[in-house]
């Protein structure tokens, strides 16, 4: 999704626009930065690619860009509550927090070389 919206940021009017009628609110936030942003999106698409090969050849590597990935996420759920978004804040930190737990368990660890 990540690649998705960053390509349709980025180049604009193709016939992959049309998935942005799942989520017509957050186009309308991120249309005007669109090529700044479209960038990020496709970068972060670039980590979660590197961070699921690293993940599935069980590379140290990976996990640890994993956890960062999954840290970034708790730390974006919590400005989501501090601003007042309380639903959205709620159920990320509580997932995302939970598999980094789970993540960081000395079992869980020792599985990366």
């Amino acid at each position: 999704m990540a690649f998705l919206a960053g390509t349709t940021l980025v180049w604009p009017g193709t016939p992959l626009d049309r998935i942005w009628v799942l989520n017509r609110r957050a186009h309308l936030q991120l249309a005007p930065l669109a090529p700044r942003v479209g960038l990020a999106f496709l970068i972060l698409a670039v980590a979660l690619g590197a961070a699921g090969i690293g993940w599935f050849q069980k590379r140290r590597w990976g996990w640890r860009l994993t956890v960062c990935i999954i840290a970034i996420q708790v730390l974006g759920d919590l400005v989501n509550l501090v601003r007042g978004d309380y639903l959205r804040g709620v159920t990320g930190v509580v997932i995302a927090g939970a598999l980094l737990v789970y993540l960081c368990r000395p079992p869980m660890k020792a599985l990366f070389n």
